[in-house]
């Protein structure tokens, strides 16, 4: 499966010309995946309320006209109004299909406190696990990555590919590249890391958009720059280093329960 990360400099809260920055990133690019960032048409804002979208709103639409176009499965992030219009917005990562349809609708289950994304964002409390081909994948949300215990459930959900979409910022890059690289490692799968680079009106981001194989290799890196990086995955791979060295078989799950 090819996957094309997409590491944008995103304009703040300007969707239209974010969705054309994504479309002119693309123009060269074809693959069976595509991966955005967190919240890429509007960057990490905490004005949740203006920018959330009901299901197959702006955002939602692009997302599902960006893969009929491509013909590729899409994933990125945007902010969803809540059931009802009742409580805060969630953080979403939504894939869309070649077919057009919502093939998934993943909410952050860890708002990022330190920022109080939590005054803004309501919590997901799902983990989820879709199929794209004979792929299961897993997606999560930029401060869910320093959560193994998610990962780990996605993994027991079958997923060979693991994403996390994200707005990390440049001051603790480092820790984004050490804990994708961990978290593919130890569940023995690969691992999309789509970060965003440029600024917004608070932080720097560093980009360091990565593809990691199920040992902890850097198969693709996108550096600091805007612009599209692939990277071929290939299950097999996941399935033989599996089957040769069977870490995940020895899991002792029920001493880690509450």
């Amino acid at each position: 499966m090819r996957t094309a990360l997409v590491q944008s400099d995103i304009l703040w809260e300007d969707k239209v010309a974010n969705f054309d920055r994504v479309r002119d990133y693309l123009a060269d690019t074809s693959a069976d995946l595509i991966v955005l960032p967190e919240l890429f048409a509007t960057g990490f804002t905490m004005a949740a309320a203006e920018i959330a979208e009901p299901d197959l709103g702006q955002t939602e639409s692009f997302l599902i006209a960006l893969a009929k176009e491509k013909g590729a499965h899409v994933i990125g992030g945007l902010a969803k109004i809540a059931p009802n219009g009742e409580g805060k917005p969630k953080n979403c990562a939504v894939l869309a299909t070649p077919s057009g349809e919502i093939a998934c609708r993943y909410e952050k289950i860890h708002p990022f406190s330190y920022g109080d994304e939590q005054l803004h964002y309501a919590a997901g409390s799902q983990v989820q696990c879709t199929s794209i081909g004979d792929w299961q994948v897993c997606p999560t949300v930029c401060y869910d990555l320093r959560f193994p215990e998610l990962y780990r459930a996605g993994t027991a959900l079958a997923a060979q590919l693991l994403i996390a979409i994200a707005n990390w910022p440049a001051k603790r890059r480092e820790h984004w590249r050490t804990l994708l690289q961990a978290r593919a490692i130890e569940n023995q799968a690969y691992v999309i890391g789509v970060n965003r680079c440029g600024a917004d009106p608070n932080l720097d981001y560093a980009g360091d958009s990565l593809a990691i194989d199920p040992q902890g290799t850097i198969i693709a890196d996108a550096g600091c720059d805007a612009g599209v990086v692939t990277a071929d995955l290939n299950l097999t791979e996941v399935l033989d280093w599996r089957d040769q060295f069977p870490a995940l078989r020895d899991r002792r799950d029920s001493l880690f329960r509450k």
